[in-house]
Formats: C-alpha cells, structure tokens, sequence
C-alpha cells in the first residue's frame, strides 16, 4: 500500500486534480438528501472532495475524517477546523449524529474483509437512523475499458476485490443499512496511455506486481508495443452505492 503521508503532496495531481473531484462530489451529492444538516466525510484524504461538497451545501456541517497526518493537514487547509484524525474503524463519534456519512474511494485499500466490515459497522453507527451512507464500490473494475491496455492486463494477478458491491451490501444489511441510489462518474484526468501504465506498472501501482518482478516488466513491455503511446484511452467509470439506515 502506498504511504499517503508521502503521498499527500502530489497526491491530487496523479490522481485527476479538480476535474475527478467536481465528478466524484456531483455524484455523491446527487445520492444525499438535500435536507441533510450533519455530514461525515470518512477518509477524506486531502479534503478536494469533502471541500466541494461543503460547498455545495452550506447549510451543512460537513466533517472531515483520515488516518494519515499528511493528508489531514492538507484536508485541513482546504476545511479549516473541520477535520480530525481518525481511523475509519474506530471513528471517535457518538452513535447516530450524523444525517449522512461518505467514503469515496476507501475500501478499496482495506486488505481483510474483517476491516472492511469494521468500516461499514462504524458507519453505521454514527449515522441516525434514515441517515444515508454513500460509498464507491468496485474500484479496480472501474478502470477495465475495453481497451487495448486491458487486453495486455487481463492475464495480470489481482486479490479479490474487497469493495465488490455483493459483499459491501451484505456488510451493510448486517447493519441494518438498506439499498437507497446508486450512481456513476468518470474519472477525469485518470485515463490510461499504454506509456503511462507502464510506468505506473514499474512504480508498483498494481496489486501483485510489485516494481523489479519478472512478471511487471514483462507486461510493461507489452504495453510498450502498443500503438499510440501517448493516447489516452477512455475515462474510468467509478460506481456509487447509497444506503439508508433503518429507523
């Protein structure tokens, strides 16, 4: 896994910048009630989406939440006074005091599903019942196009998705969290080049190919014998799943 305290610098220019985030927010919003007054953005990493959807909805006291010091502080600077430390599956709030609670883009990272389920539950707990929880699900199969890059990695070794949508839901119905919206959004400026994928093959971005492995370079050097090495294939499309809490 990536060090995010290192990472939280550069993080939003190799990650899409404003674009991805103006998408990620609108799609998250359209999923919150609009009478929502309490909002807890959980793992909000350097704030560029908690920031607009504080923005979006002023009459909203949105909180910002993340384990890493370095993405924290900069989340901080982006929401002054409105973001704490915190991990995701020991969340240091009270039970149900919050109107909707988010994670964008975070239980994708989590390695056991038992932590995976203590996220969900945590959620959960925080929210008031006919709160709305909102999640992205299915990260990984978000970036599978049908493109030439995917036809090259298709034979690369992947773990199981921890975000798959069947399982996030059944975490979620064991927590009395019911199916309420679902959505989807492109994933501005994250579109693959097969010279980009390489490069990010040999920095180690993919699970299971870690850089100097026999195996990383020999798909960096197939996607180096496609065409058109610096045009970008199609958007990622990113899925979101709402749920409410029974009350």
């Amino acid at each position: 896994m990536l060090d995010y305290d290192k990472e939280a610098d550069a993080y939003d220019a190799t990650r899409g910048g404003e674009p991805r985030a103006a998408a990620a927010a609108d799609a998250v919003l359209g999923l919150i009630p609009a009478d929502t007054r309490r909002l807890l953005d959980v793992a909000c990493g350097t704030g560029i989406v908690t920031r607009r959807l504080a923005a979006a909805r002023p009459a909203t006291r949105v909180t910002g939440a993340d384990l890493t010091y370095g993405m924290a502080r900069t989340a901080a600077v982006r929401l002054p006074g409105a973001v704490v430390l915190a991990d995701s599956r020991a969340l240091p709030f009270p039970d149900g005091v919050f109107d909707a609670v988010t994670s964008v883009w975070l239980l994708h990272l989590l390695d056991r599903p038992e932590d995976v389920r203590a996220v969900v539950a945590e959620c959960a707990r925080v929210l008031r019942p006919g709160g709305v929880y909102v999640t992205t699900v299915d990260k990984a199969a978000a970036h599978d196009v049908g493109s030439d890059i995917d036809a090259v990695l298709a034979p690369r070794p992947r773990r199981p998705a921890p975000d798959a949508a069947p399982l996030v839901e059944s975490y979620a119905a064991a927590h009395l969290l019911h199916p309420a919206g679902r959505a989807r959004f492109p994933g501005r400026g994250q579109v693959r080049s097969p010279r980009r994928t390489a490069a990010d093959l040999r920095r180690g971005w993919f699970t299971l190919l870690p850089p100097g492995d026999p195996r990383t370079e020999r798909f960096a050097e197939r996607l180096e014998t496609l065409p058109d090495q610096e045009l970008p294939r199609p958007d990622p499309m990113f899925s979101v799943r709402a749920f409410r809490k029974a009350g």
